[in-house]
């Protein structure tokens, strides 16, 4: 066989082994964006960061949060309470379901997963536009194209995993772990909310960006609250160091 008769089939391999990869990454692309929701030139995911996708990180990158390092993890009852052993993995001190939200984590390794995952942590403006108002053109279960919502599900906080107010029974019932509440459901198993995104409205609070360099945005709410803290009009400011068993997160993507 002359050289370049080698070549020229050494070449065709590697074409084909190049678009096999592109195919590939560009579908994994897809799939990743699949799970978000286009809001206007942002697109934000439907669901909180699962423990199963903050698994994924931590095993690539071999990062182990400060909740894992300090041995203990946060939770409200009359004051704060350091429960021996609870983090992401097990945010109640049980094994956690890989369709759990991830809890536990502070603002910091909640931007640094985001990063890592090339998106970011949206800002308080970009979370409440896509909490509350409706911006697809065809919107699903009854809401309306630019009709801004008092609560992430609504006119009426139905149907969100919150304290006593919302009429929501599909809690994974930590309560005998609890001083109150029954803890947070497993990720898209309440209502679909505004713009078809999940949990915007309680199971866990969800940290978003505001210009300070101390303090973080906690949005929505959570399993812990009753509806108030699921209003278009609250707002929440907690230490960016700060990790609990009620706050969680979730990431958006520049388009």
């Amino acid at each position: 066989m002359s050289i370049f008769l080698f070549l020229k089939k050494f070449n065709k391999i590697n074409y084909v082994y190049i678009n096999i990869i592109i195919f590939l990454l560009s579908n994994y692309a897809f799939a990743n964006e699949d799970k978000m929701q286009r809001i206007t030139n942002f697109l934000i995911d439907t669901s909180e960061v699962s423990i199963e996708e903050f698994s994924i990180f931590s095993k690539n990158s071999n990062y182990k949060t400060e909740a894992e390092v300090r041995g203990w993890g946060y939770v409200y009852e009359y004051g704060w309470v350091k429960k021996k052993g609870w983090n992401w993995k097990y945010p109640f001190g049980l094994k956690g379901h890989k369709n759990e939200p991830a809890v536990h984590i502070n603002y910091d390794e909640a931007v640094m997963y985001c990063k890592w995952n090339n998106k970011r942590i949206p800002t308080e403006e970009e979370w409440n536009y896509a909490a509350y108002t409706e911006t697809r053109t065809k919107p699903l279960d009854e809401y309306v194209k630019g009709k801004t919502y008092d609560y992430p599900v609504g006119s009426l906080p139905y149907g969100a995993n919150c304290l006593n107010d919302c009429k929501f029974k599909n809690q994974l019932n930590y309560t005998k772990l609890l001083s109150r509440g029954h803890g947070h459901s497993k990720i898209k198993k309440t209502r679909r909310g505004i713009n078809g995104l999940y949990d915007m409205g309680a199971n866990v609070w969800e940290w978003a960006s505001i210009i300070d360099n101390n303090e973080k945005a906690t949005k929505g709410g959570s399993w812990w609250y009753g509806k108030d803290q699921m209003h278009k009009a609250h707002k929440a400011r907690k230490p960016k160091k700060m990790s609990a068993v009620y706050i969680g997160f979730r990431c958006v993507k520049d388009l």
